[in-house]
């Protein structure tokens, strides 16, 4: 669509709402005048309007800039109305009304929380962006648990990450930086080794600063595709490195069955892992094989109950709303079947068509969005029934129908490094390949450090860093 600026350069919060509105749309910034269908967003006395036109009609919306109290809220004040005014016009056009109505944020959480620490209530946010009930009662359970761990950090307070970016297969629906291990065992003991280096220097920095660490947690990729010698050396390195005398939780993510093995479970539970990943995104074998995994269904049984007899491990369980080949009788059967496994956690993910991931490249037929949200909503309502709680959530771009995803856990079994991640609550200082390090500011900035994405850039940065 083509896109249009007067009074304003808001490209990026355009493209948000692009993006929400009309999913199938790209932005285009033509020169000259304007042509064809596209959107006209002006800003100007406080107040954005939107003039869209789409085969020769012409649909306004407007929406005024709230007060604000310096340059950086003035910024998120007008984008924010430019966004409204461009929702307005496309809802005046006849589109159907999104589920999170006008909110394009990845964080929807953060902006309740506000409302609630400011004494204004969900229905008040549900009729400020146009959210639809069950999504703003959904947004203040999560916000209210993010409250929660907030009052229960003190300062200094820090959370780890470590970076495994290897996986037995690359899943379709996969843009990380996750390589298969056939194709990168080579790389594997030479990455363990920058990694060594850039553990012990953060080490190094961290007791310097007087924090500590309450959250650690293994991700990638799949931790478990190291070996149990190469577990123990890694998690050994960290206890040396790190004062983990005040961890809350140690979390390993073994996503894959076909990792998971008595061996590697006890170096875990040896190092005081309190929390595993057993991931099967689905419980059909015909989907798991559309999918690139190479494991069954009974594999994941058989897996979780190695966990279950291996130590006093919570576990959490994944699955995706969406998936190719998926149907909304199919996914409610995963659910059912997982929640019939008693994992402590389940996060249910929505689909969202990544760059760089194999749907992106060679798309396949897809639950449409409707389904999708007979998939979450019944998600919801059954892990209501079962005694969980949500306690975090989040949103991406490309998400089929432009639903969520949202971490439920048994009361008391929250973990508090996904909260940390997504609400920003305490600084996250990330090792390894595509770690993201966030650095929360006392003016709500956030500072931001990144690591190089793929395994030999990042030993190649990790060797010049020594």
């Amino acid at each position: 669509m083509n896109l249009y600026f007067s009074g304003h350069s808001y490209k990026y919060a355009a493209e948000q709402m692009l993006l929400t509105l009309f999913p199938q749309e790209r932005p285009v910034y033509p020169s000259g005048e304007p042509a064809d269908d596209r959107a006209e967003l002006s800003l100007a006395a406080g107040e954005a309007v939107c003039r869209l036109i789409q085969q020769g009609r012409v649909f306004e919306g407007r929406a005024r800039v709230e007060p604000y109290e310096g340059e950086r809220e003035r910024v998120r004040r007008e984008q924010r109305a430019v966004k409204l005014a461009f929702y307005r016009a496309a809802l005046a056009s006849g589109i159907s009304r999104p589920p999170w109505g006008a909110l394009t944020g990845v964080k929807p959480g953060k902006l309740m929380a506000q409302y609630l620490t400011a004494g204004r209530s969900r229905e008040d946010f549900a009729a400020d962006f146009d959210v639809s009930p069950r999504r703003a009662a959904l947004c203040e359970r999560t916000a209210r648990a993010a409250l929660d761990a907030k009052a229960s950090l003190e300062p200094g307070d820090v959370g780890l990450y470590v970076g495994i970016p290897f996986c037995p297969t690359r899943c379709a629906y996969c843009s990380f930086i996750s390589s298969a291990v056939g194709s990168s065992q080579a790389l594997m003991e030479p990455y363990l080794n920058a990694l060594a280096g850039e553990i012990e220097r953060l080490g190094e920095k961290i007791r310097e600063a007087g924090q500590r660490p309450v959250s650690l947690y293994f991700g990638g990729g799949t931790p478990t595709t190291l070996s149990p010698e190469q577990l123990d050396r890694l998690c050994g390195q960290m206890e040396r490195c790190f004062d983990l005398s005040a961890l809350r939780e140690y979390t390993v993510e073994a996503g894959r069955p076909d990792t998971i093995t008595m061996e590697r479970l006890a170096v875990l539970k040896n190092h005081g892992v309190t929390r595993v990943s057993v991931n099967p995104q689905t419980m059909s074998d015909a989907v798991l094989e559309t999918i690139g995994r190479r494991h069954t269904a009974r594999d994941v049984v058989d897996a979780l109950s190695l966990v279950r007899r291996a130590g006093d491990f919570q576990v959490n369980m994944d699955l995706i709303a969406g998936l190719p080949g998926d149907s909304v009788e199919g996914f409610q059967a995963s659910l059912d079947t997982v929640l019939a496994l008693g994992p402590e956690n389940v996060t249910v993910h929505t689909l969202a068509i990544k760059n760089g991931s194999r749907l992106a490249e060679h798309p396949q037929a897809l639950p449409d969005g409707a389904a999708v949200g007979r998939m979450v909503d019944y998600a919801v309502e059954r892990l209501t029934e079962a005694g969980y709680v949500p306690y975090y959530l989040y949103r991406q771009k490309y998400m089929s129908g432009g639903w969520e995803n949202v971490g439920w856990a048994r009361p008391g079994t929250e973990n508090l490094y996904n909260i940390l991640m997504m609400e920003e609550l305490a600084p996250i200082y990330a090792m390894g390949a595509g770690g993201s390090t966030k650095i929360p500011g006392p003016d709500g900035s956030i500072q931001r450090r990144m690591n190089p994405k793929y395994p030999k850039e990042y030993i190649e940065r990790m060797q010049q860093e020594a």
